[in-house]
């Protein structure tokens, strides 16, 4: 039996469209996000020991740590995504980008420009770095967890979780994501 399994989607497959279509996400929910838990369970084979998902992250390196690492940040991108998200964020959520950033608008400048300026494949992400929240760029597998952080929001600019819908146009990827996807309420329980 395999350590590690790919999480349900928190929705439907084609749920987010039209923003994001179901094609995408048949190959970036199932095809990469199956193909790093299916690379992770080759490289842990029984060698996992009952770790959790987090601890072979924070234990891990090389290839280990790539698809454990890829199988996290993936499970919570997904859920940083809602088909009733979008727009600005009211009640805590609110009240902490305000103190941390001016307004909303200046967090989603900030957010926005993190993530078009992440060069090649990464992560833009909003953390709680236990000093107040921050933004953050992550290239490649790279996570908050292995920098003290706590992430609280992600957008996944690797081109395969954009390019079928927005070719080779990430800002319009990024503003559509924020106006129209982005999932407070799951903010909200990571704070």
């Amino acid at each position: 039996m395999a350590a590690f399994e790919l999480p349900a989607l928190p929705y439907a497959q084609d749920a987010l469209a039209p923003h994001i279509s179901a094609e995408t996400l048949e190959y970036h929910y199932g095809k990469h996000h199956q193909a790093y838990v299916t690379n992770l369970n080759k490289l842990t084979d029984d060698n996992a020991d009952g770790k959790s998902l987090e601890d072979v992250i924070m234990s891990a390196d090389g290839g280990m740590f790539n698809n454990a690492a890829q199988v996290w940040n993936h499970t919570f991108y997904w859920k940083s995504m809602s088909p009733n998200g979008g727009g600005a964020p009211s009640g805590a959520v609110a009240e902490a980008i305000n103190s941390a950033f001016g307004s909303y608008d200046d967090f989603k400048d900030k957010f926005s420009q993190a993530a078009a300026t992440q060069f090649g494949s990464g992560w833009a992400w909003l953390v709680d770095s236990g000093s107040g929240l921050e933004i953050m760029q992550t290239s490649n597998a790279d996570l908050p967890m292995k920098h003290g952080a706590k992430a609280l929001l992600t957008i996944d600019v690797w081109e395969h979780a954009y390019y079928i819908d927005f070719r080779n146009a990430r800002p319009n990827y990024i503003s559509t994501y924020l106006d129209s996807l982005v999932n407070w309420d799951f903010v909200a329980e990571n704070m």
